[in-house]
Formats: C-alpha cells, sequence, structure tokens
C-alpha cells in the first residue's frame, strides 16, 4: 500500500469530522497502474487493505469481478480500471482494496496502490470544465499537487450508478399548489442532479440549478440582489435550498453558513442531500445550519422531507 498504514488512514478518519464547516477535504490518493494520479474523500473511506480473495459469481454487472466477505457483510468489489480510460500500457494490479461507504451502500473498490492522503482547500478543487480523454464522465473534480501533478477525484456515485443500476424513481404525489415559486438545488454528481430533477418533477415542483457551491452562491446571491430591487422579499420567489456536502470550490456546510448568516434568505429552508449518511455527517449539517438533513439517494425520503417545507 505505498506509505500508507491503514492505521494512519483511520487516524485521520476518525479525526476529519474536525473539517466539518472549514472549507476544506482530505482525499485518499490512489494509482490504477499508470502515471496519472486518482482521489476519493476520505470520508467516503472505511478502510485500506490488501485485496482478500475474492469469491467470483455469474451474471454480476460489468466491473463487478465478485464479493468478500467483511465482518460479517457480503459486498461487491468493483475493478476501477474497468471505468478509467487507462493508457494501453497501464496495467492496474488490482492489489489493493480501498473500502468505501456511501448513499447507504458498501463496497469495495480495487486500484493498484494508495499513496497518502492531502488536505485540499475546496476552493483549490476545480469542476473538470473542457477535459480531454474518456474520463470526464467519472470525475467529479481536479486538484492540484504542489509538485503541479493533476490529481482526478472520482465520481463515485456515478460509479456506483453504472455498476449497481440508478434507483427507480417511484410514483411521488405532486404538490397540489398553484404556487410559482421554485427550488434551488446545487449537486456536484451528475447523476444526484437527474435524480433530483425526476423528483422535483414528479412533485410538480419547479427548480433551478447549480453544480459546485461557489456556482450555487453567486447565483443565490444574484436572486437575492434582483428581489431587493424589486423590493420584495425573496421566499415569495425561492421556496427552498437543496444543498450536497461535498463539492468543488465550496462545500455545502459553508454554503449554508453564508446562507443562514444573510439575512435575505429569511424564511428560506435549507436541506442538506449527502451521500455521507452517518449520524456525523447528520450532525455537521446541522451544525452549519441547516434545517434539516436527508441522505441520498431514496426519491421517496426526499420527497416527504420537501413536502412539508413546500406546503
Amino acid at each position: 500500500m505505498s506509505d500508507l498504514e491503514d492505521s494512519s488512514l483511520m487516524e485521520t478518519i476518525e479525526g476529519h469530522t474536525k473539517l466539518a464547516g472549514s472549507n476544506k477535504m482530505e482525499v485518499l490518493l490512489f494509482s490504477l497502474g499508470g502515471h496519472e494520479i486518482f482521489g476519493i474523500n476520505v470520508f467516503k473511506v472505511r478502510e485500506v487493505t490488501q485485496t482478500p480473495v475474492i469469491t467470483q459469481t455469474p451474471n454480476v454487472p460489468n466491473g463487478v469481478k465478485g464479493f468478500i466477505s467483511l465482518r460479517g457483510n457480503i459486498i461487491p468489489v468493483i475493478a476501477l480500471s474497468s471505468f478509467i480510460g487507462l493508457n494501453s500500457n497501464s496495467i492496474c494490479s488490482n492489489e489493493t482494496l480501498i473500502v468505501t461507504e456511501f448513499s447507504k451502500h458498501t463496497q469495495g473498490f480495487l486500484v493498484h496502490n494508495v499513496d497518502r492522503i492531502i488536505r485540499v482547500d475546496w476552493d483549490k478543487i476545480k469542476p473538470p470544465q473542457n477535459m480531454l480523454g474518456g474520463n470526464e464522465g467519472m470525475v467529479t473534480a481536479i486538484t492540484e499537487l504542489p509538485d503541479g501533478r493533476l490529481v482526478s477525484i472520482l465520481d463515485v456515485e456515478q460509479l456506483l450508478a453504472l455498476t449497481i443500476g440508478e434507483e427507480t424513481i417511484p410514483e411521488i404525489a405532486a404538490i397540489e399548489s398553484n404556487d410559482d415559486r421554485y427550488v434551488f438545488f446545487v449537486d456536484d454528481s451528475s447523476v444526484a442532479r437527474k435524480s433530483i430533477i425526476t423528483v422535483l418533477d414528479k412533485m410538480a415542483v419547479k427548480h433551478q440549478q447549480a453544480s459546485n457551491g461557489a456556482e450555487a452562491w453567486e447565483k443565490l446571491k444574484a436572486m437575492a440582489a434582483r428581489a431587493q430591487q424589486e423590493n420584495r422579499p425573496l421566499h415569495q420567489a425561492l421556496r427552498l435550498i437543496l444543498t450536497d456536502a461535498e463539492m468543488p470550490e465550496m462545500d455545502g456546510y459553508v454554503l449554508a453558513k453564508n446562507i443562514k448568516s444573510d439575512r435575505r434568505f429569511d424564511g428560506i429552508p435549507v436541506v442538506m442531500h449527502s451521500s455521507l449518511s452517518s449520524q456525523a455527517n447528520r450532525n455537521m449539517g446541522l451544525q452549519s445550519g441547516v434545517d434539516t438533513y436527508v441522505p441520498k439517494f431514496d426519491p421517496t425520503a426526499l420527497a416527504e422531507t420537501l413536502r412539508p417545507l413546500l406546503a
């Protein structure tokens, strides 16, 4: 596992909650056998270990190598190299397993090796605009190391959707209202944005969106300034704000604090919607000022969380 010991990783994960609201994240760096460096948010990592014996089973989705038993739980093992457009000379050994937990799912990702954990300001993490090559669908953000090398931070929600399929959206009752007000939501994952739009459309709720925290804050400030110019409170147009927690340039905790400290947004509920679904993450969201927290991605739970706030 290169120079990273599992014990140091766990100590870092246990201390990660101290970063909430500081607009920083910690990224576990790893390789898939080539020169490119990949990363994943440490808060989604349960542990790193040498790859155990994998039990292969028939009729599994593409990229799933089989299953392992981990502390009494059977979890799928996914070969990340199957989804990343690697150089033809790159060979991923799959010797290291990163066990992750997010969106109420636990799974293992096979990688070549892990390197170290870095701490990065969210404003140094940029959306992958105008990326070349075949990885743009798998990458949610890019950051740069002090030596100039780039790190591609993977969209794990997209990976999960490709392996186990996207969540089926059940029938959701529309809100019986002729209200012209809208919901504003922000999420850096294209998979999540698509799912949120489907839920809001089924609820017959108008919506606007952004793809990262900094973009969301700029759009929200513009809405507030326009409402001031029209001499009306913003809540007459904006019904609710739904924010992800992890996002390039500004995380959801800082975004929520910005909103709650600005009187122009008084009367507008803020809901945090995150794949980090532990009680610790819920507490962090509430400490940042959000009105409620809903884990990804349960479309029924999302609709029922939003419904009373939109009444």
